[in-house]
């Protein structure tokens, strides 16, 4: 330090800069401790007054919870009451095939009071909706096994055809369409069981085989009963060479009334090279019928026509020798024996029938 031009030195022990040192250290970290203390009891305060916040906001939106639930169940309750009416309109149709009882004292039955029972005990609210569930379940599974013996009988009569089941179901499915609609319905809380998916394929693959069945070709196409040439090898009757002959020939007089082999649409109705006048049906499933030699027309381009409907009338026009009807039958274009058809067991025609039935039925409704 200067001073009246003197210099003057005041010296610190490092003894006593450390005490000073030591104390300041002290006294920072106790007001540090101190706002530390503050800060947290703060923070304490607010996370406390927080929770005391949501827990009140959670009773709250507990209460609504119950009245929307409540809500909800008398949503999906009239949602499943469609559904069960839906259910019940189809077991008009399928469940008589089964003994009714198949339908009661069966141990899923048993399971599905149980359950009943168990959820109306412990939520009163939704017995309602478990007792139609659970009848719901029981008509599910009641009717997939009513759908699985019809596909299988369906599948069998198809095999004596020569044809191949799972084919024509993927033709069957290969050309559909159109927006999605729950047939088990669209709540929100809708009810998911797997035995309703299972339902749905099982009717699903029943329609589809009952469908390509009653599209099969087995009506007589001419009530004559004269084959004068079989399908395969055989001479041609104008050069004598060896010929592959694609159809059957039906020998009759000019004007007998030719019929629809099975329902379909008239998709050609006209002159055609060597089979001269022509009508070519299709039918489901990539089958067509063709009826050549024709004397004269019944029916136009695109219309339907039923099994054993007139269509038109027996003649010698074309490449022919004589008054007569060529039948072809031709699956994705190839030509097939059409005889495998005509000649089907009784047994076979007899599901074929029903099969049609059920599915003219279900097309009307």
């Amino acid at each position: 330090m200067r001073a009246n031009g003197q210099v003057r030195f005041l010296k610190i022990s490092a003894q006593l800069q450390r005490r000073v040192a030591g104390v300041t250290a002290f006294i920072v970290g106790a007001w540090l401790i101190v706002t530390l203390g503050m800060a947290v009891n703060q923070v304490s305060v607010s996370i406390e007054r927080m929770a005391l916040n949501e827990k009140e906001a959670k009773v709250e939106s507990a209460e609504e919870r119950v009245a929307n639930y409540r809500g909800s169940i008398d949503e999906v309750t009239k949602d499943l009451e469609r559904r069960q009416k839906m259910l019940e309109s189809l077991s008009d149709q399928y469940l008589d095939e089964i003994p009714a009882a198949a339908a009661t004292g069966t141990d899923a039955a048993a399971q599905d009071d149980k359950t009943v029972k168990t959820i109306s005990a412990l939520v009163p609210e939704a017995a309602g909706l478990a007792r139609i569930e659970a009848r719901q379940i029981r008509f599910a599974e009641l009717m997939t096994k009513v759908a699985q013996a019809r596909t299988q009988k369906a599948e069998a009569a198809i095999r004596q055809f020569g044809l191949n089941p799972d084919f024509l179901a993927r033709q069957a499915t290969s050309a559909q369409g159109g927006p999605f609609e729950s047939f088990f319905g669209s709540s929100k809380k809708d009810v998911r069981d797997p035995r309703f998916t299972k339902l749905a394929m099982s009717l699903g693959r029943m329609d589809a085989m009952e469908r390509a069945l009653a599209a099969i070709p087995t009506s007589m196409p001419a009530a004559v009963m004269m084959m004068s040439s079989g399908f395969g090898y055989r001479s041609d009757p104008f050069t004598g060479a060896g010929a592959m002959h694609n159809g059957l020939d039906f020998k009759g007089p000019i004007g007998t009334p030719i019929l629809a082999a099975a329902d379909g649409r008239i998709t050609h109705a006209g002159s055609q090279g060597g089979y001269g006048n022509t009508i070519e049906i299709t039918h489901a499933n990539g089958l067509v019928t063709r009826y050549a030699h024709l004397s004269g027309f019944n029916v136009k381009l695109g219309q339907k026509v039923a099994r054993g409907a007139q269509i038109a009338r027996m003649g010698s026009t074309g490449r022919s020798t004589g008054s007569h009807l060529h039948f072809e039958v031709r699956l994705n274009g190839q030509a097939i024996n059409p005889r495998k058809f005509l000649e089907a067991n009784p047994d076979v025609l007899e599901v074929q029938s029903v099969a049609g039935i059920r599915a003219d039925t279900s097309t009307k409704e």
